[in-house]
């Protein structure tokens, strides 16, 4: 009897940490800040290419973005958040290099006042 009690809860342990694997993502946090002369129909413009990158790039696993709307005023001139989701680092690796972004990145580059990029596995 705890020898099947043993092998029971190892195959549980097996199963629970084959699941928390298999639903690790990655997130990839990027804000931005733009230069004060930048028009709002170019803002506009960026945050349809950068909501068009998910169509062009496969090894993104999902995209959602938004405009700061905090009360606390410490956003420190970022407006814009996108958050990209990988399952994998392998996929983050493909995307960084991936013409489609770097695309997005040349013309993201003159209308940019700064940038702030955190990456982190989802727990």
């Amino acid at each position: 009897m705890k020898i099947f009690m043993l092998i029971s809860l190892m195959a549980m342990l097996a199963t629970t940490s084959h699941a928390e694997e298999k639903g690790k993502l990655l997130r990839h946090v990027v804000l931005f800040s733009w230069k004060e002369n930048t028009p709002e129909k170019t803002i506009t413009g960026i945050e349809n290419a950068f909501a068009a990158l998910p169509s062009k790039i496969k090894a993104i696993d999902s995209f959602e973005w938004g405009t700061d709307v905090s009360v606390e005023g410490l956003s420190k001139g970022f407006t814009h958040c996108f958050i990209v989701t990988f399952k994998s680092e392998k996929d983050r690796e493909a995307y960084l290099p991936h013409p489609d972004h770097k695309a997005f990145v040349d013309l993201i580059k003159p209308h940019m006042k700064d940038v702030l990029v955190v990456d982190f596995w989802k727990k």
